[in-house]
């Protein structure tokens, strides 16, 4: 590993934390694939599969701001272990629901009910923003959030379908349940790296979402949630039109690895300049990186198509943290990490909504259109929203110094 990678874990209890966070986000990418496989193989329904994962999906975006937003307040251990719990239940309800041949309405309250699912992601990058905050280091830590986040989505659909598949239907969501339940756990047992709350009668209560800039950041993230959604749908046609359905995992796995590769990278680089300024050259990345997939004809190509377009994920991820840092009160910053998260859910749902209605209506290949305009929404809410992003919440951000007429942002 990098150098600048070995010094983030110099402070003690970082690599407990960082370990028990990649643990508990591993049921990010398992939970919604692996009930699509257990309903499908244990009902043939795979219309009543993809509701229940569209559900489950849905519901984590209403309900995890929520809870983050309790996070901030009270603490990650008083919140993270109550709300684990009631998603463990309603998990065990879905297994008992689908293997008993339940009623459907039993399985879509279960399903909501695992909604309740804390974002560990964003309880991992606040414990670093807490060691970190005004350092170069942040950076770095963020840089390797993104990429443990990418290894969970190269890893978990595998391990949850290659179960399912091969053991029992239930497999892949009951080892993604393990999971998330031994992570919550060894998290909230660290207390001394927990961020220190802010009860309401200090940081005066309300939503983040009221940062003109953090509505920006989620609009934007609800259309690129739309290109992975849509990506992820289109690619699993693609190949079977092919005759080789097995080999969209692989090819989706590159999508992620191009992502892992460039958020390696780019947690060792020192940028200077307005971050906002790379967030959106990273968006218009991503929707211009669509465009080739709309004229590739075969799967080796798609690969390669695919692990190009993954090159600009991890570092678009990456400064939309540090603007999030920029833009929400220190005493909400859980919140609002989560609330970019809530948009790529919904924005998720809908493009993989989107994707399957054009695939039957006309193909695979048209199923592309679905994440280049995605794409082109993106751009299009990222400049209309960009004054916005240059204003930072008062008393946030890194220091800013008059370079001629030019502002010149170094982030904290």
């Amino acid at each position: 590993m990098p150098s600048p990678y070995r010094a983030l874990f110099d402070a003690p209890g970082t690599k407990a934390f960082s370990a028990a966070g990649f643990l508990g986000r591993m049921p990010l990418s398992m939970m919604g694939i692996g009930v699509v496989t257990m309903v499908s193989q244990l009902t043939g329904r795979y219309g009543l599969a993809g509701a229940l994962s569209a559900t489950v999906a849905l519901s984590a975006a209403a309900i995890g701001p929520q809870i983050s937003r309790l996070v901030d307040r009270h603490g990650q251990r008083r919140v993270l272990r109550p709300a684990t719990l009631v998603a463990l239940v309603a998990a065990a309800g879905l297994l008992l629901a689908a293997h008993f041949e339940w009623p459907d309405w039993a399985l879509f309250v279960c399903a909501a009910g695992i909604g309740s699912v804390p974002s560990l992601g964003a309880m991992i990058r606040a414990r670093w923003a807490a060691l970190y905050r005004g350092t170069p280091q942040l950076h770095t830590a963020y840089s390797f959030e993104s990429v443990v986040d990418e290894v969970c989505f190269i890893f978990g659909p595998i391990i949850s379908i290659g179960l399912s598949t091969a053991w029992f239907p239930e497999a892949g969501p009951l080892l993604a349940a393990c999971f998330l339940a031994a992570g919550v756990v060894w998290l909230t047992a660290q207390r001394a790296t927990e961020p220190e709350p802010h009860p309401r009668e200090r940081s005066g209560g309300g939503s983040a979402l009221r940062s003109a800039g953090l509505q920006v950041l989620v609009a934007t993230f609800v259309a690129t949630g739309a290109i992975f959604g849509a990506v992820d749908v289109v690619t699993v046609a693609f190949a079977d039109e092919r005759g080789h359905k097995g080999a969209a995992s692989v090819v989706l796995a590159l999508y992620a690895a191009g992502s892992c590769a460039a958020g390696v990278v780019f947690g060792l680089l020192r940028l200077g300049g307005a971050p906002e300024r790379r967030w959106l050259l990273g968006v218009a990345a991503m929707a211009v990186s669509m465009i080739p997939l709309l004229l590739v004809g075969n799967l080796p190509l798609l690969a390669v198509a695919l692990f190009v377009a993954g090159l600009s994920i991890a570092p678009t991820m990456i400064t939309t943290m540090s603007l999030i840092e920029e833009h929400v009160p220190r005493a909400q910053l859980t919140e609002g990490m989560t609330w970019v998260s809530t948009g790529l859910a919904v924005g998720v749902a809908l493009g993989s909504s989107a994707a399957g209605w054009v695939i039957d209506a006309a193909g695979a290949r048209a199923g592309y259109g679905v994440p280049a305009v995605s794409g082109a929404v993106a751009v299009a809410v990222g400049f209309l929203g960009y004054r916005r992003l240059r204003r930072p919440a008062a008393g946030r951000g890194g220091t800013v110094e008059q370079h001629g007429e030019r502002e010149v942002r170094h982030l904290a």
